[in-house]
């Protein structure tokens, strides 16, 4: 079997040429980082007629329902093999149909509707609103991110009875109007270096407190990713690019 290792900022995949579907006990061992390729997931890519479908699954086997990485992954992935035409295309998502576009360098991707939820969610010592990018995720605004021990404040979240199916958590500083600071724990993952929807998250949850504008640098330990909030819809923007090609 084929495979493709790709990233974004940090955030890798184990790319598989569809249809196909992984069972979970595969999936963990491609993303093992000493027994396999090594991955924070795997995507499937289905061609269709001039559209492409992504799906893509944690680390630890489970399915999720977004990935704006792996989305833009799975973007550069389509053109790279002439499975759609140049210029704007449609990724299929388990959350609905996204608008993608490949640049020589960087990738535009559609994330879709953010509603930043009108309670707050405390656990120990942090507290912030759910944010929901077509998956789960919760934002958490502190002083520094790169202070907070995230091995041990990610799981809190991930595990909270109040997220049954596990969530992301965002932990994230406002910089200024144009910038913010984040570090992710993945469900299923842990620690990224770059999480698109969370990066999302955090911009649309700033921006519903007014600390940010429609277009905000997020800056990750994996590298920056543009965020842009148009009529209610984000966007993301940086790059993807394939690391290797091999054989499972």
């Amino acid at each position: 079997m084929d495979f493709v290792k790709m990233e974004g900022l940090g955030n890798d995949f184990v790319v598989l040429a569809g249809p196909r579907s992984p069972t979970p006990q595969q999936i963990t061992a491609w993303c093992d980082r000493r027994r396999g390729i090594g991955a924070d997931g795997v995507l499937v890519v289905t061609p269709g007629s001039g559209r492409v479908r992504m799906e893509y699954w944690n680390a630890d086997g489970s399915a999720a329902e977004m990935c704006g990485n792996g989305l833009r992954c799975v973007a550069r992935h389509a053109r790279d093999l002439d499975l759609v035409p140049e210029g704007e295309f449609v990724v299929d998502t388990a959350v609905g149909p996204r608008r993608v576009s490949v640049g020589p360098e960087a990738v535009r991707a559609e994330i879709g509707p953010v509603e930043v939820g009108t309670g707050v969610i405390e656990i120990a010592a942090y507290r912030g609103p759910p944010a929901p990018v077509g998956n789960p995720h919760a934002v958490i605004f502190v002083d520094d991110c790169y202070a907070v021990p995230l091995a041990a404040a990610g799981p809190l979240f991930e595990t909270d009875p109040a997220f049954p199916g596990g969530v992301n958590a965002e932990f994230a500083t406002v910089i200024d109007s144009k910038r913010i600071a984040l570090r992710v724990w993945e469900r299923g993952v842990g620690e990224t270096l770059a999480c698109g929807t969370g990066a999302v998250a955090a911009v649309a949850a700033a921006h519903d407190d007014g600390l940010v504008g429609d277009a905000v640098t997020v800056h990750l330990p994996g590298g920056d990713l543009r965020v842009e909030i148009t009529d209610g819809i984000a966007w993301i923007e940086g790059p993807a690019r394939t690391v290797y090609r091999g054989v499972l």
